[in-house]
């Protein structure tokens, strides 16, 4: 069955949640913010009024142009909180004035030939699913924008069984990818929150974070090599198992966000299909104790394909716990051999730090237990935020990492911020609940997550101020900007924090080479 892009939010219209579904979040979630929200109806169609745009593509290249208002709302924005208030705002001021569907490559050069022609600036789209402000047009250029959305390049190339690889054109989506390798036998099994509306460019061009949650956690390391498109020419690296020669090219546009070329394919790594699960569910009556619990599975060389902890508060408001333990979900998977040895030891090692882990021994992703209900939750998640913006609340995520020897203090320390921060807006009682998404044997990245009583107007100025009180906290106590959600115009500041002074020089340098015109993502991770 068709579905149909939400133009102002997250997802699909047809998996938004339900009336009955928002009623059900909105009783979970009133008794801890001291509030019972009322529903606010999102946008239509019909009621979208852009301004004209200020150009018009050529001939050779008009067919797979859209300047319709559906089209252009849809690529004004991603998919943050400020972008879906915006939404809801009926506000797309900022809409590209022309949104171009490239059928390959050379459409990609076209495009950019095109907007060097008529000095407009060029906006990457994938999915469209950031939620860091990565896709919109930079508010202070009077250039025209054009987003160049890569979703017809949508193919598995090649297949190299003998390498275990294959060359995966940039627009393909996550679902699409996976039925398409799935007929091979393979899987790039990168299951970001984003999988069902984000693109593999995206996860490149971001350096996406995905299913593993230790040793390979980032999509980095599944790469062999990119191919990408400039403004001065194509930009192609060898395919590679492994090199010593000199910095690694990839890393340049791995994380690159769109500054310096459109990512249009890459040869990926890919991996046999699992055969063999076994995962667990821990209980733990103190966050901190299922945190060192958590480092001793990242410490141990295990390498768990799940190793999550949430909250008792994350547990209660995804529904996955009833909010009187904290959670740690543990998974194993291999395509080569049973697991339920290192489930056994993984049991082993939490009862050493006080936790009582339930195994599930051979189990597929399905269930009722805690687990699955999380997993259900998770995916959900992105339609469950819009349902809170439409309630009038006010939510936000601040996902870092910081080292072990940090780790509790920096919790601390990142919780009371924003609680303090929340109350000098008015927006109090409110939750804010953590989780550990990944764990690395020297440290792990927490996830907090902000739901508050909002302003009935000034929502936005409200985040703006938490969002600016809590990065600051992290950038001073030593975490990072993000872990996986990418830097875009949202943590620009944090970023200019984080980075060496001089690797920012480095990369302004290499956008002048490629991008002498400043037409690629003005405004994204440097300021020429």
């Amino acid at each position: 069955m068709a579905r149909t892009r939400s133009f102002w939010g997250w997802g699909y219209d047809e998996e938004r949640l339900t009336r009955d579904e928002i009623g059900r979040l909105a009783e979970r979630v009133a008794p801890l913010i001291g509030a019972h929200p009322a529903y606010v109806e999102p946008p239509v169609a019909a009621e979208l009024d852009l301004p004209a745009p200020r150009i018009s593509a050529p001939t050779s290249i008009a067919p797979w142009c859209a300047v319709d208002d559906v089209a252009r709302a849809g690529h004004t924005y991603g998919k943050s909180f400020r972008d879906v208030v915006r939404g809801l705002d009926r506000d797309f001021r900022g809409a590209p004035d022309v949104v171009a569907r490239p059928p390959d490559e050379a459409g990609v050069v076209a495009v950019l030939d095109w907007a060097s022609e008529v000095d407009a600036v060029v906006v990457p789209y994938g999915g469209g699913s950031s939620v860091v402000g990565g896709v919109e047009g930079p508010p202070d250029d009077e250039r025209p924008v054009i987003s160049c959305d890569l979703g017809r390049l949508d193919r598995v190339l090649e297949v190299d069984q003998t390498s275990r690889a294959a060359r995966i054109q940039a627009g393909v989506l996550g679902p699409s990818l996976e039925d398409q390798l799935r007929v091979h036998g393979l899987t790039l099994r990168h299951y970001p929150q984003s999988f069902e509306v984000s693109s593999l460019g995206g996860w490149l061009a971001t350096r996406s974070g995905g299913h593993f949650a230790t040793l390979h956690t980032h999509l980095d390391e599944f790469v062999e090599s990119i191919r990408a498109v400039t403004p001065r020419g194509e930009w192609a690296s060898r395919r590679l198992p492994g090199s010593g020669a000199g910095p690694d090219p990839n890393r340049l546009l791995l994380g690159s966000e769109g500054i310096l070329g459109i990512i249009t394919e890459a040869w990926m790594r890919v991996l046999s299909r699992p055969k063999f699960r076994a995962s667990g569910v821990a209980r733990f009556d103190a966050f901190g104790a299922g945190a060192v619990a958590a480092r001793a599975l990242g410490q141990s060389g295990l390498w768990p394909s799940n190793c999550r902890l949430l909250d008792a508060t994350e547990a209660l408001v995804t529904g996955a716990g009833d909010g009187t333990t904290h959670l740690l979900l543990v998974a194993f998977e291999s395509s080569d051999h049973p697991v339920d040895a290192d489930l056994a030891r993984a049991t082993e090692l939490v009862a050493d730090h006080g936790g009582t882990l339930s195994a599930r021994g051979h189990v597929a992703h399905d269930g009722d237990d805690e687990a699955a209900r999380w997993r259900g939750a998770f995916l959900r998640a992105p339609y469950a935020r819009d349902a809170l913006v439409c309630l009038g609340l006010l939510n936000e995520t601040f996902e870092t990492a910081v080292t072990w020897d940090r780790f509790e203090e920096f919790v601390d320390t990142i919780r009371s911020t924003a609680h303090d921060a929340l109350r000098d807006v008015g927006a109090a009682p409110a939750v804010v609940s953590c989780r550990l998404t990944h764990v690395y044997p020297d440290g792990a990245a927490p996830y907090f997550t902000v739901i508050a009583p909002g302003a009935p107007s000034g929502r936005l100025s409200q985040w703006a101020q938490v969002k600016g009180a809590v990065m600051a906290a992290i950038a001073e106590h030593g975490g990072t900007v993000t872990h996986h959600h990418a830097v875009g115009r949202d943590h620009r500041a944090g970023y200019d924090l984080e980075r060496p002074a001089l690797f920012a020089e480095q990369l302004r340098a290499a956008k002048r080479v490629v991008d002498p015109g400043g037409i690629l993502n003005p405004g994204v991770l440097i300021d020429l």
